[in-house]
């Protein structure tokens, strides 16, 4: 019984603590690591590079 309170709490400290601009960073920063890696590619590369980081300031910008 005890432990199960420990956990609840830790949970719940956990939750709180991780913020909306946490959570997207977790999404974003792989997004335009790939970005970076395709713009590598010629002709297509720089336009593809451009859509991945307009999507990645999109999930920047929702509001959590």
């Amino acid at each position: 019984m005890n432990k199960n309170i420990l956990r609840l709490v830790a949970v719940a400290a956990l939750a709180t603590s991780l913020s909306g601009c946490f959570l997207t960073k977790i999404v974003t920063v792989p997004m335009r690591v790939v970005g970076a890696v395709v713009s590598i590619i010629p002709v297509a590369g720089n336009t593809a590079n451009s859509a991945i980081q307009t999507a990645a300031n999109t999930v920047d910008d929702i509001p959590l």
